[in-house]
């Protein structure tokens, strides 16, 4: 069970979120947040723990999460989660009683955020209520730093100017406005500020403040500028939205769908008085090609179950073709209104795109590389007619530069996965000229009458060729293997104008379009940059190995017969260029050796006549 597990937290994503373990009943017995999911809940599974934590992992049989938008969100959650399961292992963490609200005296000179356990007719501002006081706490925290407003326990203005800064204006997170000539209109700026990101209107301060710093900045202020460029990022850092703070979501469900290669993921996220309060998701191994039809039949079902709670408002990803006749019957079932929206703009469609990141997250977790690999194979079986599944792929490429070192690359995929073992390389030589169709059957021949001999380092053969270019291409390599007598499918590789593979094409020039399908689009394109660049950097190598080689005949006495005798009996000219006058001896006559050392030595050789 724990190798599983440690399984399902190795493919978790690298962001804020909350992580929900259950024991073998199904029972919530911990709730935690994390700023990266993967490496947090990884470490339960690794490592020795303390006697508590070790009691605790013992007991777990499965875990959840819900992916936040930013660590701020998931400390919100991570209280309400708690306070909705009272989960075993959480009892030291509930220090709050009921739901405190934010409160703010603003008839106060100097105002500052308080935690209180409710509302008072007493003319002061409340936000909230929040999922805990530890939460209010620490989102006041939280803005105030953002702001750099005061955190510290002096009282204003009793305590102004009578002490230095503390320790939080020297970290840069207050502007110190217990000094004398600290100003009282921009702590009231931002204290204006912290109650818009409080109410929820993140967005419209950042506009705000942004029109702020172009003004500033036109008026050649260019360090309030820079102060206030800070003060927005300190904002926007916060992501507080108002998913979190704003009680706009009461009784509300959002939905989301994702359809990965291999499996799809229907969501549910719960909010209840404006906090998301918990999460339902179902997995399908087999996508359907409309999402719409997958999100009715889905929240059709999840809806209809007589378990199911049915909330006032329910926000789905895209229009379904049932909703009036279903929100008719769930009203019936809820015994009020039950409506539908498909957002369009707004904090709601960000909810919305949220929930289909959650999705997401699930799809990737639950699917496997081979299961990728294995969709991928079998759509190019049943699109493309094969006769089986492909499971080894073989791929061409020609290289040249000019008429020069004529080369061929021979890639080969099996099961989604490069063989590097079985890559070729073919120097072209029954042309002489840069022509890619005379090279591309020459290299697939040679390839399919190794095969034919018996030579074990060609003797599987592929399930498709694949070869980069159209279909005069692709029809080039049919040729030779139907002069040979060999049965393989063959098909182009076609490039768009950016020289990404758009499509694969036959040898009578049909296209079969990939750009639709993601993971087949990514794995043709990657079949095509591997082949290529495997092609490019044999012509590199060839080119200059001919480039050096070519040098020796620039030596005195050395022409093309002794220039392959060197190579030959060598190697290469580096060797050449590093061997003794002796060692030259055994292959040239004195003067030709003589002439080639004095060549990369730059002097006469030492011997007979010095």
């Amino acid at each position: 069970m724990a190798g599983n597990l440690r399984e399902k937290a190795a493919r978790l994503p690298m962001k804020p979120g909350v992580y929900i373990m259950k024991d073998g009943r199904g029972e919530v017995i911990y709730v935690g947040k994390a700023a990266r999911l993967k490496n947090r809940v990884s470490s339960y599974f690794v490592g020795s723990h303390n006697a508590k934590t070790a009691a605790m992992v013992s007991k777990i049989s499965d875990f959840d999460v819900i992916i936040a938008a930013s660590e701020f969100e998931a400390l919100v959650l991570e209280n309400s989660l708690i306070k909705r399961h009272m989960p075993k292992y959480n009892i030291l963490l509930k220090d709050d009683k009921g739901y405190p609200f934010i409160r703010l005296d603003i008839k106060s000179e100097y105002p500052r955020f308080t935690v209180v356990s409710k509302k008072a007719d007493d003319g002061a501002m409340y936000f909230g209520p929040f999922g805990g006081r530890s939460v209010s706490f620490s989102a006041i925290d939280a803005v105030s730093k953002a702001l750099k407003l005061p955190t510290c326990s002096r009282k204003f203005p009793r305590d102004i100017g009578k002490e230095r800064p503390c320790l939080n204006h020297h970290l840069g997170t207050c502007r110190a406005y217990c000094l004398k000539d600290a100003s009282h209109g921009e702590y009231m700026q931002s204290i204006g500020e912290a109650v818009m990101i409080f109410e929820g209107r993140t967005d419209a301060l950042i506009k705000k403040l942004s029109d702020d710093m172009r003004a500033a900045a036109d008026g050649m202020r260019f360090e309030l500028a820079a102060e206030i460029r800070d003060r927005i990022r300190a904002i926007e850092a916060l992501k507080t939205r108002q998913r979190v703070l704003a009680q706009r979501l009461a009784d509300t469900d959002i939905v989301g769908f994702y359809r990965g290669e291999a499996k799809s993921c229907f969501v549910v996220l719960h909010y209840i008085g404006g906090d998301l309060l918990g999460k339902d998701y179902e997995l399908t191994d087999d996508p359907i090609e409309s999402d719409a039809e997958t999100v009715e039949a889905l929240v059709r079902q999840y809806y209809c179950l007589e378990s199911a709670s049915v909330p006032r408002l329910i926000c789905l990803p895209t229009e379904i073709d049932g909703a009036e006749a279903l929100g008719r019957f769930l009203t019936e079932k809820a015994g009020r209104t039950v409506e539908f929206a498909v957002p369009q703009r707004g904090e709601k469609l960000k909810l919305v795109r949220s929930a289909a990141e959650n999705a997401r997250e699930e799809v990737l977790r639950a699917t496997t590389g081979d299961e990728r690999r294995t969709k991928t194979a079998q759509w190019l079986e049943k699109t493309l007619g094969l006769p089986k599944t492909p499971v080894r792929i073989e791929a061409f490429d020609i290289s040249n530069t000019g008429a020069s070192n004529i080369v061929a690359g021979m890639t080969v995929f099996s099961n989604g996965k490069p063989l590097k073992r079985d890559y070729r390389k073919f120097t072209i030589k029954s042309t002489e000229t840069p022509d890619d169709y005379m090279s591309m059957v020459e290299a697939v021949s040679r390839r399919f009458e190794r095969y034919l001999s018996g030579d074990e380092k060609f003797a599987e053969l592929p399930d498709i060729l694949l070869i980069d270019g159209g279909s005069a291409h692709a029809n080039a390599a049919k040729r030779a293997i139907d002069k040979i007598g060999v049965s393989v499918p063959v098909f182009g590789m076609v490039k768009d104008d950016r020289h990404r593979t758009r499509a694969l094409v036959t040898s009578s020039g049909a296209e079969i379009g990939i750009d639709a399908v993601p993971s087949v689009f990514a794995f043709i394109g990657r079949i095509q940059e591997e082949t290529h660049r495997f092609a490019v950097e044999f012509h590199h190598a060839a080119h200059k190995k001919s480039a050096y080689a070519s040098e020796l005949t620039k030596i005195p006495g050395i022409g093309e017969k002794r220039r392959a005798e060197l190579i030959r009996a060598f190697g290469s000219v580096k060797n050449i260029r590093t061997a003794e006058i002796s060692d030259l001896e055994r292959v040239l006559t004195k003067p030709a050796a003589a002439a080639v050392w004095n060549y990369y030595h730059g002097g006469e050789s030492e011997g007979e006549g010095q």
